[in-house]
């Protein structure tokens, strides 16, 4: 118990060092792009709400974007610094725009899913063959358009066998609620709308075909080597809020009721219930995820490649990138080795 108390007070102080040393000089600008309404996007939400960017010497400004290709386009104008999105984006940001990976936000592969109307579910579970000649409505170079294609294969079929419609999410759920289509693919929280508004049934999900579906932290690189310390503080704050939302599970519900309001896309609490329980990874749990451990690749490299061979054979890709170019550990390994940084990422207390 000692050892302990010991422990939580280090670390209280640590984060309470890191504070006052960030008050000395004014606070840095940084602009963060992410998609609101998302579980991953949680973080940032509650880093505004509680003032956390200050305690380590940033001024955020927000850049929010409904889907993650227009999010990865705009980095071309270099109009947001870092920020999170989804590992197709990520995968085509590394290609054509010089966006590393430097974390992952979660483990999404369980709501990124196929969904259909209630015909159209029935007609899967009787067959899931029964998909071949079909409209399936997906945004382009999505997660939701790896899962739709992990759910195929699943079905012994592909994307060949299918008609793939370009639609953004809530066009989608439009489509679906009245009837105009059968078939689409949606991420969280758009499937469980489409669910309490209109009866729309999840039919299979990137996890059920195998698919691992891993969300992104993300950096342009250009700024990156610029300013690897805000990088690094960078990570340090969504690190904190992944470690508060781990030790306060009710409160970390009702913020995510709130700012999915705030966002325009209302969540019932039975699905911020299924929401808490996509992984989210704290700093070490990161480490082990993102670096290379006795001579084997990084996890996370594995995942990436597996995205961008997708890519490739589905024709958005002329050249595929190996994810060790651009899936990096340095800025989660500069928060590791900075004792206050350290401290302010392992601290979910307040």
């Amino acid at each position: 118990m000692k050892t302990m108390r010991k422990t939580l007070l280090a670390g209280v102080a640590g984060a309470t060092l890191l504070a006052a040393s960030s008050c000395l000089a004014a606070p840095v600008p940084i602009n963060v792009s992410y998609q609101p309404t998302n579980w991953w996007a949680l973080p940032y939400y509650l880093a505004s709400k509680k003032g956390w960017w200050g305690d380590v010497g940033l001024k955020v400004s927000y850049s929010t974007f409904a889907a993650g290709m227009p999010q990865i386009a705009s980095a071309a104008a270099g109009s947001w610094d870092v920020g999170a999105t989804g590992s197709v984006p990520a995968v085509l940001g590394a290609a054509h725009y010089h966006i590393l990976t430097i974390g992952i936000s979660n483990d999404e592969s369980a709501t990124n899913v196929l969904v259909a109307t209630p015909k159209g579910a029935a007609a899967y579970r009787k067959n899931p063959a029964a998909l071949k000649g079909h409209r399936i409505l997906v945004t382009a170079n999505s997660t939701g358009e790896y899962a739709a294609a992990a759910c195929l294969k699943k079905a012994g079929l592909s994307e060949n066998d299918v008609t793939m419609v370009n639609l953004g999410q809530s066009g989608i759920v439009s489509a679906l609620s009245n009837g105009t289509a059968q078939y689409g693919a949606l991420w969280a929280p758009n499937s469980y709308t489409l669910e309490s508004k209109a009866h729309g049934q999840i039919i299979c999900s990137g996890k059920d075909g195998g698919a691992m579906i891993p969300g992104a932290l993300i950096v342009r690189q250009e700024f990156a080597d610029k300013h690897p310390e805000l990088v690094a503080r960078y990570l340090a704050v969504y690190l904190h809020a992944v470690q508060w939302e781990k030790q306060h599970p009710a409160q970390t519900l009702k913020e995510l009721e709130a700012a999915d309001k705030e966002a325009g896309v209302p969540i019932e609490p039975r699905y911020a219930k299924v929401e808490y329980q996509r992984p989210i990874y704290n700093l070490s749990e990161q480490l082990q995820i993102m670096q290379g451990h006795g001579g084997k690749p990084a996890e996370a490299d594995a995942w990436f490649d597996k995205i961008a061979d997708f890519m490739h054979a589905k024709g958005s890709l002329q050249q595929v990138p190996k994810a060790s170019s651009y899936v990096t550990a340095k800025y989660l390994q500069m928060v590791q080795d900075n004792p206050k940084l350290r401290a302010f990422a392992n601290d979910g207390s307040h």
